[in-house]
């Protein structure tokens, strides 16, 4: 949980909060585990999140860090870049027996790797993982904040994995592998015994490897404000139709249309619906 900084002005942000508030937007239940500082900035975000009715008993508040801010470069408007501040308070994010509870009675555990840049929340996460149903690696590679070890580490634990296509080319770079769409997705999942991977590319749709079979839907057509909070739109909506047991063809196409319906707003987090979503699906056919 964080502060984006635009020359608009600030506004709440992180992937994990962006997933949680669009996962309650389609109607899920969804608790965030992060630490804000015991600050105005901290106390701001804990007053947005609860009124996106997100429950906010396992976000802590610390006194020695601040609330994390960054400052988002929207100069490209289909390719954000970020200042990401360090250290600040969700550095430091505490492990606890609520959590454990918390996250071994879950569906799902979403995790990012750059909850792993600082010692203290890699083993919170790290020891998370070993409790986790369902754990789905949403990559988010921000320089420099992230190394290969440390991601080759979260593949190998992830059932799930999100990343867009810059991430993609990347990390087949690291090991040596074509990044051909058609045989990257199966690399991956073979190489660390995967559920699922899926690849977003921007204006270009999305790829989604599952069940042996290689998936494909399109972008939708939208005047685009910002791309902030897409990717985790799209996440958040392909988690609902795989919680559901939907077809992944049909949630990859719900979860394009959530991803471009986001795009075209500004910030990360519209109160976008399950019918919006669907109208825009619909709307090529």
């Amino acid at each position: 949980m964080l502060w984006d900084v635009l020359p608009t002005g600030k506004q709440p942000g992180g992937a994990p909060l962006n997933v949680a508030v669009h996962l309650r937007n389609f109607g899920l239940e969804a608790q965030l585990i992060s630490r804000v500082g015991h600050d105005d900035l901290g106390a701001e975000l804990l007053e947005f999140v609860a009124s996106k009715d997100l429950d906010i008993s396992y976000v802590k508040q610390g006194e020695t860090h601040l609330t994390g801010v960054v400052k988002a470069n929207v100069s490209d408007n289909q390719e954000v870049t970020y200042k990401i501040l360090q250290p600040v308070a969700w550095d430091y994010i505490q492990y606890g027996d609520d959590l454990r509870v918390l996250v071994d009675e879950a569906d799902a555990f979403v995790f990012g790797s750059l909850a792993a840049r600082s010692s203290v929340t890699r083993e919170t996460l790290y020891r998370l993982l070993q409790q986790a149903p369902l754990k789905v690696f949403d990559v988010n590679l921000r320089t420099p904040h992230y190394s290969r070890d440390v991601v080759t580490y979260l593949l190998r634990q992830a059932d799930v994995v999100k990343l867009n296509h810059h991430e993609l080319a990347e990390l087949l770079g690291w090991f040596g592998v074509s990044p051909a769409e058609e045989t990257a997705l199966e690399w991956l999942a073979a190489r660390f015994g995967l559920q699922a991977v899926c690849v977003t590319k921007g204006a270009d749709g999305a790829a989604l490897w599952v069940g042996g079979q290689l998936y494909r839907s399109p972008s939708l057509v939208v005047q685009v404000q910002d791309t902030i909070g897409s990717g985790d739109a799209f996440l958040a909506a392909l988690l609902k139709g795989w919680l559901a047991g939907q077809a992944p063809a049909d949630y990859l196409a719900f979860a394009c249309a959530a991803g471009s319906l986001v795009a075209s707003y500004q910030g990360a987090t519209p109160a976008i619906s399950v019918a919006q979503v669907q109208a825009l699906a619909t709307s090529i056919d």
